[in-house]
C-alpha cells in the first residue's frame, strides 16, 4: 500500500492533518514544519482532510492543532486513531 501524508503544523500538536483518504492498516507519514517525518498506522479509516492521533491521548485532555486547543479528548484516544467528533468536544 502507498504511504499517507500527515501534517503536524506545530511542535505541541496532538495531531496531524490527513492529505488522502485512509484506510486501517495503512501507514501514514507524519511531516512537521522542519521536515522531521515518523511513521504510524492508521487505527481507524479516516478521509481525507481529517485529523489522526500522532500520540496517545487520555480522556479529559487537550486536542492540539497549530499549536492551539481546538478541543477535549471525550475517551481514551490511541495513536493512529481518527480523531473527530466521535472522540472530540469543543472546549
Amino acid at each position: 500500500m502507498d504511504r499517507i501524508l500527515a501534517l503536524k503544523s506545530d511542535d505541541k500538536d496532538n495531531v496531524a492533518t490527513i492529505f488522502a483518504d485512509t484506510k486501517v492498516g495503512q501507514v501514514v507519514q507524519i511531516k512537521d514544519k522542519q521536515g522531521n517525518t515518523e511513521s504510524i498506522v492508521a487505527l481507524s479509516n479516516i478521509p481525507y482532510g481529517h485529523k489522526i492521533a500522532v500520540k496517545s491521548i487520555k480522556k479529559g485532555s487537550k486536542i492540539l492543532k497549530y499549536g492551539e486547543e481546538i478541543g477535549l479528548a471525550t475517551a481514551d484516544i490511541i495513536a493512529g486513531d481518527y480523531v473527530h467528533t466521535h472522540n472530540l468536544d469543543s472546549a
